[in-house]
């Protein structure tokens, strides 16, 4: 087992990759009541096109998939729910399912190797069958609906399709009713086996714990008789253009004011490492500056009654794309985007303040550190940042080498009208009007 020691931050991480490929991560946290782990997997509802393991053709999948695929780890071949163990235990548990992983992931205060074993194992314990497979379509189905009856969720869901034109990322985690019918459990087993491999995985176990103690229930739960995959999983994202694929979408809902998301499409993407945390953490001290409450648009827009307090812009990052999104309401979401044109126009003209840089800049610090406090953010943003090859560890590293130039060149770079779509909902009864 590798220890790394963070200097900066007076951290340990214990690190070590199992005969099968399984990548295991502890982090000690003296003097913490409540311990951690969560169990991911590199597979999200972005993945549609690959080759599935043993096999040499290409396939695509229904979309939904990863989103279902979480929904049945649950079941068990005892017809029993994972569920049930973590409550015998104390332990809360939970899963989630984003555009680029799977995880899940319980917290406890007591019995924490028993949980911990459970975890393992029933993640490694796939169960689908043509009845419960079936009986699953029809509660997912309606949690399909909710989404669609959310405006917030379709606001944010149609700038992401107003941004792209190919890339899965337009597409809805949970797919949609027609697309999650047509999944079958032999669909499912061919996901399970190419993404559940352990070679294509991470756990991350946080808390006051033995090291040595942490990995000896590791490896005691996994399954050994699961083979490694040798090499990178054959997965085939769609191109994506950098063109945008539409300036503007508008629906409307029973909502009272108007809600929209403004984006800006990045083009600097296919980034991994240190490459992709820096343009991160770059892009979020930019946004900081520029929306942030307090910020001079912000106040500006707020004190003329153009957004409420619900406005708010921040930067989004994956290797495969990236972009900055501004979401609020107003009554005129077009003036808001004029405004917000207006205003970096100027800053590219003008220049940024410096003094307004160092303090984002400190700000900054001053969340990491406070981050590191919590469990939860320290290990799920772990796993989410290992996928791209980057130790979220390194951050304050990184923080401190940005210069005020580059804050400005990203601002020179990225916030391109070109890439700027909105996306807006509007209340019914204008319509009527």
């Amino acid at each position: 087992m590798e220890k790394i020691v963070n200097d900066i931050i007076k951290e340990e991480l214990y690190f070590e990759t199992l005969e099968n490929g399984l990548r295991v991560y502890f982090m000690p946290k003296r003097g913490f009541v409540k311990k951690y782990a969560i169990l991911a997997t590199d597979f999200g509802s972005n993945d549609l096109e690959f080759v599935p393991k043993g096999e040499c053709n290409r396939i695509r999948v229904h979309e939904g998939i990863a989103h279902f695929l979480e929904h049945k780890m649950f079941e068990q071949p005892d017809g029993g729910n994972a569920f049930d163990l973590f409550s015998k235990y104390g332990a809360s548990a939970n899963a989630f399912t984003n555009f680029n992983m799977t995880a899940y992931l319980f917290s406890a205060t007591e019995n924490f190797n028993e949980c911990l074993t459970h975890l393992i194992d029933y993640v490694q314990t796939p169960y689908y069958t043509e009845e419960n497979v079936e009986k699953e379509k029809g509660i997912i189905a309606q949690e399909i609906k909710m989404y669609d009856d959310d405006p917030s969720w379709q606001v944010y869901f149609n700038a992401l399709k107003a941004m792209y034109q190919k890339h899965n990322v337009r597409i809805d985690i949970a797919g949609d009713v027609d697309s999650i019918y047509k999944i079958t459990p032999d669909e499912l087993y061919k996901c399970y086996n190419t993404f559940y491999n352990p070679s294509n995985m991470i756990l991350f176990v946080i808390g006051d714990l033995d090291e040595n103690e942490v990995m000896d229930v590791i490896k005691k739960a996994n399954h050994s008789d699961i083979d490694k995959i040798e090499g990178k999983i054959q997965r085939f994202p769609n191109e994506e253009p950098k063109e945008i694929a539409q300036k503007e979408i508008v629906e409307k809902y029973q909502v009272s004011m108007p809600m929209f998301n403004i984006a800006y499409k990045d083009e600097d993407v296919n980034l991994r490492g240190k490459e992709l945390l820096k343009k991160e953490v770059v892009s979020d001290i930019l946004c900081d500056m520029i929306f942030k409450t307090g910020s001079e648009l912000n106040e500006d827009m707020y004190m003329k009654g153009m957004v409420n307090d619900s406005f708010y812009g921040g930067f989004y990052s994956e290797v495969e794309y990236a972009f900055t999104l501004i979401s609020g309401e107003g009554k005129d979401p077009h003036k808001v985007k004029d405004t917000i044109t207006e205003y970096l126009e100027r800053y590219k003209k003008e220049g940024l303040s410096r003094v307004g840089f160092e303090r984002a800049k400190k700000k900054k610090i001053g969340e990491f550190l406070k981050y590191m406090d919590s469990m939860e953010f320290i290990a799920n943003n772990f796993i989410s940042y290992a996928f791209k090859d980057v130790n979220i560890l390194d951050y304050l590293e990184v923080l401190k080498e940005v210069e005020f130039e580059d804050v400005e060149n990203r601002l020179r770079t990225h916030f391109k009208e070109e890439n700027c779509v909105i996306s807006i909902v509007e209340p019914i009864e204008a319509e009527e009007n």
